[in-house]
């Protein structure tokens, strides 16, 4: 059985103020919950009884604290969700620092400004799916642990991590060292014709207002996703974790 301060608890780390406050972020349904149990310990852990049943090696985590069975009544009550997902988890945020010397080493994403939960959590899932260890965030990003940015990762914050920072600060220092960098806009050059680096930082912009003019002076190599065929009236843009994955896929394309 759950406390109602435990489910008041829970249903606060909607607000981000309390995750800061807590240091805690919440986790709901299976998939989501077991990943992250990898990686982050596992504060409180609730679920059905019948979930627990059926996953009793998920009790021998040595990340997992407390359990507490539930009934689907009880979980109801506690999930931010309409239709509640069996299991459903407070975890403890993470922290680490990132070294600008990951860029000379590997390919990574900067996130200039991204407003929609849904679009960080889907690029969080690109990043995983390409390889892309390291994503980098201005301060005006939405907040990674966000219920509905966690939510839409579908588990890629277990194996991608997320670094907030000042990132005209970061371009500067890596372009110091000679790292490229990439940024996606409507005046750029076409990215099938450009040639693309193994490393280097990749930046995307905002949904409405694409890269902030002053991380988008820094870029180097400004890039174009044309679309097809050439001269056909079209959308404007494309949304941003969409073209995040056309971009990704094509500088995978071209290191395989």
């Amino acid at each position: 059985m759950i406390s109602k301060n435990k489910i008041k608890y829970i249903q606060s780390l909607a607000l981000k103020k309390k995750r800061k406050e807590e240091n805690a972020f919440l986790a709901e349904g299976p998939k989501i919950v077991t990943d992250l149990l990898e990686n982050f310990v596992c504060r409180t852990l609730v679920a059905t009884e019948e979930w627990l049943k059926r996953h009793p090696h998920i009790q021998l985590s040595p990340k997992l604290l407390e359990i507490i069975p539930v009934n689907h009544d009880e979980l109801s009550r506690a999930s931010l969700l309409k239709t509640p997902q069996e299991v459903l988890a407070v975890f403890s945020t993470s922290s680490s620092t990132f070294d600008n010397k990951l860029i000379e080493q590997s390919l990574c994403l900067a996130l200039d400004g991204i407003q929609d939960p849904g679009n960080l959590g889907t690029i969080l899932r690109i990043a995983d799916w390409f390889g892309i260890e390291h994503v980098l965030c201005s301060a005006d990003t939405v907040d990674v642990y966000n219920p509905k940015v966690v939510q839409a990762t579908m588990g890629a914050i277990a194996r991608v991590q997320v670094h907030y920072c000042d990132l005209h600060k970061v371009i500067k220092d890596i372009q110091s060292k000679g790292i490229p960098t990439y940024g996606t806009f409507l005046n750029g050059k076409n990215i099938y014709e450009q040639s693309l680096s193994s490393n280097g930082l990749i930046v995307m912009g905002n949904e409405g207002n694409g890269i902030s003019p002053v991380i988008g002076n820094l870029i180097d190599q400004r890039l174009l996703i044309p679309n097809y065929p050439s001269g056909r009236k079209t959308g404007d843009s494309l949304n941003v974790a969409i073209a995040t994955a056309v971009i990704c896929a094509e500088f995978r394309r071209r290191a395989m």
